[in-house]
């Protein structure tokens, strides 16, 4: 339902993909959040079924990583990882070394997102390809589908088309192939594989929740020792126990040369990111003495740090791995008798605590994606807050939801489903009296 804004056209903030007529509106405007609900202007409360924007893994307001950040902002406000380092920065990155394998890992780069940190990794795959005296290797593989962030190396990189031609994106170094179509892959290798620096993949695509089968990882882990580019596992939404594991990567045949984490590594609540780099890439620039051309201001700083460290030891703390694996336990139950149970639920995607729901018209065809926009706004009408999907919505519960925080979201999001479904067919009689 679309209500008019309470403040006028003008409004000094312009908030990130909302539409004009729905700037402005208080019941878009959160004011506090706690646990998994969050208050708005209007003075509304509903429950979180994305965990943020899949980042508040551990749920909001934690009293310690809140401690933690003041204390650094107390001790040491702003030191930087630019031409310096801080002691914050090195506890954080050898904790994320521990967390991740010393055995397999062995550097900690910093950066403020997972776009910033995708445009790093592109940075690292060229250079080290260079330094292995192979420059000609500058093309970057991604998954058609998948999302990298909107900087503009990772919109390049990103599968969907959300208009980097628009933007003038610069794609000529990145090529795409459908996911978990391992002989694609393959031949794409025959054809440039002497050019490809890197190949990055979500575990599980984040814009329709869809995990890459064994199959595929399969013929990524040969192909890799085939030809010689570098595997990025971009965790940005996977990590931080999203998938079952602290992340998704750790339970592959073999490791990632380039991990990158943002979102669930701090819970959501400073702007960072990291690239966590394998032994074998971190001794090419070593052994060469080469410096890597990166910066960025706000990179490694101590509260950033700090909420790092204090996020790891909550997650240790809570056991909020193992609570996750509970939940996925029942997600599986309950979307499959769901999706039993209703007509119009077509099915489900996802692993872990990351999850879709999809919906189909009543002759079978998926639902129509131009109306996802809509059912997003029933089910916040309904009472939970859930962002869109590929014919449906996603479902992202924080770790710590409770048994009743699922029942009641679940049963919110069939109550949207029906009110927008109603909503339909009434549009629909209408029109055709």
């Amino acid at each position: 339902m679309n209500r008019p804004p309470t403040h006028p056209v003008g409004h000094p903030l312009w908030p990130s993909l909302t539409a004009p007529a729905d700037q402005g509106r208080d019941d878009l405007c959160a004011v506090s959040a706690h646990g998994v609900r969050v208050r708005f202007a209007d003075g509304g409360e509903l429950l979180d079924g994305s965990s943020g924007l899949w980042n508040t893994n551990i749920g909001y307001g934690n009293e310690e990583i809140a401690r933690a950040c003041a204390d650094a902002l107390r001790e040491a406000s702003y030191l930087s990882v630019f031409r310096y380092e801080n002691t914050y920065a090195r506890r954080a990155a050898e904790a994320l070394i521990e967390a991740c394998g010393a055995a397999h890992y062995g550097r900690v780069l910093f950066s403020t997102s997972g776009g910033a940190a995708n445009d790093l990794v592109m940075k690292v795959a060229r250079q080290y390809q260079a330094l292995r005296q192979q420059p000609q290797r500058k093309v970057v593989v991604g998954l058609r589908g998948s999302y990298h962030g909107l900087t503009y190396g990772s919109f390049a990189l990103t599968g969907d088309d959300l208009g980097q031609q628009l933007y003038a994106v610069d794609q000529r170094f990145v090529r795409h192939v459908t996911p978990n179509e391992p002989a694609e892959l393959a031949a794409l290798m025959a054809r440039q594989g002497g050019q490809i620096a890197a190949v990055v993949v979500e575990p599980v695509l984040g814009s329709g929740a869809v995990p890459l089968t064994d199959e595929y990882l399969a013929e990524l882990l040969r192909l890799r020792r085939e030809h010689g580019f570098l595997l990025v596992a971009d965790e940005v939404a996977t990590g931080f126990g999203r998938t079952g594991s602290l992340f998704a990567s750790q339970e592959w045949p073999e490791q990632p040369d380039l991990l990158v984490s943002s979102k669930g590594l701090t819970n959501g609540t400073a702007a960072a990111a990291v690239v966590i780099a394998s032994r074998q890439v971190a001794a090419a620039f070593t052994e060469a003495g080469s410096v890597l051309t990166h910066g960025e201001t706000q990179a490694g700083t101590p509260v950033t740090c700090a909420a790092i460290l204090a996020t790891l030891a909550e997650m240790r703390r809570l056991d909020a791995v193992a609570l996750g694996r509970r939940l996925s336990a029942r997600l599986d139950t309950e979307l499959a008798a769901l999706t039993a149970a209703h007509p119009r639920i077509a099915g489900t995607t996802g692993q872990g605590c990351f999850r879709s729901v999809r919906l189909c018209d009543p002759d079978g065809t998926p639902f129509p994606q131009e109306q996802v926009h809509a059912l997003v706004q029933a089910i916040r009408e309904a009472g939970a807050i859930v962002h869109p999907g590929v014919n449906g919505v996603q479902l992202i519960p924080a770790l710590t939801y409770t048994d009743a925080d699922l029942d009641e979201l679940l049963a919110r999001v069939l109550a949207g489903i029906e009110l927008h479904l109603a909503r339909t067919a009434a549009e629909a009689a209408g029109a055709a009296a």
